[in-house]
């Protein structure tokens, strides 16, 4: 009777057994019955090597254009770099057209030279003239034989000289420019039995239209004189222009 109670009781725990076998043999205990306390902490581990670099993301979508900011301020100029290496020379260009033709380089002249023909008759008359009426050099044409006044086209400096022979009459005459007196000469003649002689001469500065010529200065002193073996001359020309307009004379 009792081993019959029994029976069941036995029944049981072989299954468990089982059960149990087939737990263990998996490795599948239930925490239930394998439970402890925690265990101390553990050291910290090795600190790992860097990972292999990610791959590039995709692009992103262009967003819209932002406003455009103010001018910064100017920065300062930099240093002056070395000088770079000369350049090759480059091939000769196109001949250029003609241009206008310059002014010419010949430098102005102006000059005379005249005196008194032999037995001229000379003004008397105070305030004339003299008409020195025989050409040695007037290639410009600035003297007038005529009136005996030189004109002058040519702005500068010029001189004149007179060179006088004085017999049977004292001489006194005038260099005037442009009717005033710019320098006076006289010679007393004593009755000598030859002709003296009386010169002067003057720097005059003159611009175009002024003029130049000898002036009787007194009627009774009128002594000019003229032969084959002496002369009464009235000579000019130009030391130096000032004409402004010509690349010659700046």
């Amino acid at each position: 009777m009792t081993s019959l109670r029994l029976l069941p009781l036995l029944n049981t725990l072989l299954i468990l057994q089982v059960h149990l076998s087939n737990q263990l043999e998996d490795n599948k205990i239930p925490p239930s019955l394998c439970t402890g306390q925690p265990g101390i902490p553990g050291s910290p581990g090795v600190h790992g090597s860097p990972g292999q670099p990610g791959r590039d993301g995709r692009d992103g979508r262009d967003a819209a254009p932002g406003e455009k900011g103010e001018k910064g301020d100017r920065g300062d100029q930099g240093e002056t770099g070395a000088r770079g290496l000369t350049g090759d020379r480059g091939d000769p260009g196109e001949k250029g057209e003609r241009g206008q033709d310059g002014e010419c380089a010949v430098a102005p002249k102006s000059a005379f030279s005249v005196k008194l023909s032999e037995g001229r008759t000379l003004p008397l008359t105070a305030g004339e003239a003299v008409r020195f009426d025989k050409i040695i050099f007037n290639e410009q044409g600035d003297f007038s034989t005529e009136t005996g006044r030189f004109t002058c086209k040519v702005p500068g400096v010029y001189y004149f000289s007179v060179h006088a022979t004085v017999y049977r009459a004292s001489l006194q005459f005038d260099l005037m420019k442009n009717s005033h007196a710019v320098a006076s000469y006289f010679q007393f003649y004593g009755n000598w039995p030859k002709p003296v002689s009386l010169s002067g001469g003057s720097l005059l500065h003159l611009i175009p239209g002024d003029q130049v010529w000898v002036q009787m200065a007194l009627s009774e002193y009128n002594g000019f004189y003229s032969s084959t073996k002496t002369d009464s001359t009235f000579t000019g020309f130009l030391v130096y222009s000032d004409w402004k307009n010509s690349a010659v004379f700046a």
